[in-house]
């Protein structure tokens, strides 16, 4: 399996200590992905044309990650039909809350499941693209099961003594 299943779209390159938690746990799964820099904005063009041509590298799934106004996600999602997944790029100027209610904010007919904002919405963002790929793929869905029973592990072992 060499095909590429998940690509990940972030805005600039500012956005990869974010994307970075995602690329973690898409490697722990040993799931193939790309990482690419590409703006709404700024290359609109080049970010159409990748998104047109991915499903023919074998992606199944994209995971935008972008801050302000944060188009990035629903650019993304008017130009396929497959899953899109948005992380929003905690800014300085309103910590974030812009880039959410701008990947949210979708219009009916153009879908984007928005995790949350920064660090822990990269992760669950790859969770969730796992997720959607495990429907299919019976390794993937194993192995999330054993990751959320190590997580479920982790907490039963916490002892509190006060």
């Amino acid at each position: 399996m060499n095909k590429i299943e998940i690509a990940i779209i972030m805005g600039s390159e500012s956005d990869l200590e974010t994307v970075g938690e995602a690329a973690n746990l898409l490697k722990e799964f040993e799931v193939k992905y790309e990482i690419k820099a590409l703006s709404a904005h700024r290359t609109p063009k080049e970010l159409t044309a990748y998104v047109e041509e991915a499903p023919k590298k074998g992606v199944k799934v994209f995971i935008a990650a972008a801050g302000g106004a944060a188009a990035l996600a629903g650019v993304v999602a008017s130009h396929t039909t497959l899953p899109v997944i948005g992380i929003p790029i905690e800014t300085k100027s309103l910590k974030g809350l812009d880039s959410l209610l701008s990947t949210v904010q979708m219009p009916a007919g153009i879908p984007v499941a928005s995790m949350a904002i920064g660090k822990s919405g990269a992760k669950n963002a790859a969770l969730f693209a796992l997720s959607i790929l495990g429907i299919t793929d019976k390794k993937i869905s194993t192995k999330l099961f054993k990751y959320r029973q190590q997580m479920r592990s982790k907490i039963k072992k916490i002892k509190i003594n006060l």
